[in-house]
């Protein structure tokens, strides 16, 4: 059955206020739709389709509870929940709690957790509560997520947390389109640049034959072609497609966040976008990050942040006037934005500030030699001697290495000859914006992982693929042909990455953390998403402690389908 919604720009109430006053106050309802946020230990989800309207053209989205995004669901750490999902759809659905530590069988990803949510079937997921912060939830089957299948997680701590906050809202960034996903991906294998409307020109050459010099600038095109690479492809799929959404809003309809004046404000940031990569910040407020991927971090003052598919991030910012400040977050190729208002009143609106020019990919992001390369060439990116010191530590750990098939072919066209740990480095499109801008380098665990086991041992996995023809796929293979990654319950095991594309790829491990070396082996920090960036390397370690089959993929949805494998935990 088809129900109607349109999507409005409202005012929020905080998770604060509701979990303080309606909503507890209530009997407990078996069936409430249409509700903001859910909490208690027992939950009714319905799949279905729902007609929308966002662009001001109708579409058929599939939903959950009838609205984009789902409830936000309010759990307690050490409870049991239950949640019943029922699909209404014409095909089977599912829906996975990312990253959510729990059983094997409980993971909602259908051909390895389970079977997946036939039609007219209802599934009860049950597990207990292991952990707190901020989550999500979407489907794993087909393209359902990017159609509006999403929501949040919020998970109340057991104990005090070390930071205080007056209000608590969920920010949740996504990107819709009107355009069947279908339509999209076969657009994309048709063309892989249909969406990139920031090609290369001739008069581009002619301003480096300017800045360079013709030789150098010759080369350097030259070099592109040779690896059938643009420097202009930063995302797949862009604004030209896609409406840019604040927790279910598009610009002109703002989310609204209420705060009085000296109030501290926490603002947990979500990115359940499909493809999309944001770059966040709010004009004059400074934001102090405090949690990644729902885990407690040292405290970092930032003016901006990047925030992969998959990622979530909170922030505490104390406003200091009575005005409204553009909670703004633009696409990673700059062709949109979305925006939301953190504002003393819900009849004020705040002004979007200017988006920056995209920027475009170095030799570095193409995984070549820095040492080789002229500091021109590498996009002004400098690295002081303490982070030498501290990748350079990190490429002299040795553990024992299981060699793992790779494959060569037309599925792999690219290759990173000299990729480098690039945790200092904010990413095209931030580098020496005159902002401060969250690394990968700023985090750190706020309690010591000191005494955290060493790897037994490593693996290591190329991001590999064909831009032209659109292939993804993880050492050459595809997901298809490959066989399952055997990890061994109870080992300890390093896993380092190496991106031999020029896009950035969030690469998420089911049902286990993923402990980042961010050359401080005392602070480690926890995360279920972690970014590859283009041509660089990373390394995080797992402590293999839950058995049974888990997914291991780019979160980017259209390179899901090469660029997965399923881990066997024995």
């Amino acid at each position: 059955m088809q129900r109607r919604t349109f999507i409005k720009g409202i005012a929020a109430t905080s998770l604060m206020g509701i979990t303080a006053t309606d909503i507890e106050a209530k009997p407990p309802r078996k069936r409430e739709h249409n509700s903001t946020t859910l909490s208690g230990k027992e939950f009714f989800l319905d799949i279905d389709y729902t007609t929308v309207n966002i662009t001001g053209k109708k579409a058929v989205a599939t939903t959950i509870n009838g609205q984009i995004p789902g409830p936000t669901l309010v759990w307690q750490e050490g409870d049991t929940i239950t949640l019943h999902v029922t699909n209404h759809l014409k095909k089977s659905s599912s829906i996975h709690w990312h990253g959510i530590i729990l059983p094997a069988p409980m993971d909602g990803v259908p051909g390895i957790s389970y079977k997946g949510i036939a039609p007219g079937e209802t599934f009860t997921y049950r597990f207990k509560v292991q952990q707190h912060g901020t989550y999500w939830y979407h489907s794993h089957s087909g393209y359902q997520e990017q159609t509006g299948m999403y929501g949040a997680i919020v998970i109340k701590p057991k104990k005090k947390e070390p930071f205080r906050y007056d209000k608590d809202y969920v920010v949740l960034l996504s990107d819709w389109s009107d355009e069947k996903p279908t339509s999209i991906y076969r657009k994309l294998k048709l063309s892989s640049d249909y969406y990139n409307f920031n090609q290369r020109t001739v008069g581009d050459f002619f301003s480096e034959v300017k800045k360079k010099g013709f030789g150098q600038a010759f080369d350097d095109r030259k070099m592109w072609n040779k690896m059938r690479m643009s420097d202009r492809d930063l995302s797949d799929v862009t604004g030209y497609t896609y409406t840019y959404l604040m927790n279910g809003n598009a610009p002109a309809t703002q989310f609204k966040a209420l705060f009085k004046k000296g109030e501290k404000i926490r603002l947990r940031f979500i990115n359940g976008a499909a493809m999309s990569f944001f770059d966040v910040r709010i004009p004059g407020l400074k934001m102090t990050v405090v949690a990644a991927d729902g885990n407690h971090i040292k405290p970092v003052s930032v003016d901006e942040f990047r925030i992969g598919v998959a990622e979530t991030y909170d922030v505490i910012v104390q406003p200091t006037s009575a005005r409204a400040y553009a909670i703004f977050a633009q696409s990673i190729e700059r062709s949109g934005y979305a925006l939301g208002s953190l504002t003393p009143s819900a009849s004020l609106s705040a002004k979007a500030p200017k988006m920056d020019k995209p920027q475009a990919l170095t030799m570095a992001d193409m995984g070549m030699d820095m040492k080789k390369m002229g500091k021109q060439k590498m996009g002004g990116m400098k690295m002081g001697n303490k982070m030498k010191y501290r990748w350079s530590a990190m490429e002299a750990q040795k553990y024992p290495v299981t060699k793992l098939p790779m494959a060569t072919g037309v599925q792999s066209t690219m290759k990173a000859m000299a990729p480098k740990y690039r945790l200092e480095d904010p990413g095209v499109g931030l580098r020496k914006n005159g902002r401060r801008v969250l690394t990968y380098a700023d985090l750190k665990n706020r309690y010591s992982t000191r005494r955290d086991r060493k790897p037994d041992r490593e693996i290591i996995l190329h991001l590999t693929g064909n831009m032209e023809r659109y292939m993804w796929s993880i050492n050459g293979i595809k997901y298809a042909d490959a066989q399952p990654l055997r990890f061994h319950y109870g080992e300890r095991l390093r896993i380092t990455f190496i991106n031999d594309t020029m896009m950035n790829h969030p690469m998420h491990l089911h049902g286990m953390w993923s402990d980042l070396e961010t050359g401080d082996d005392n602070h480690l920090v926890r995360k279920h998403t972690v970014i590859v960036q283009p041509g660089a390397k990373i390394s995080y370690r797992v402590t293999v402690d839950a058995k049974g089959g888990w997914a291991y993929h780019c979160h980017l949805l259209y390179h899901m389908a090469g660029m997965f494998r399923k881990v066997v935990v024995a």
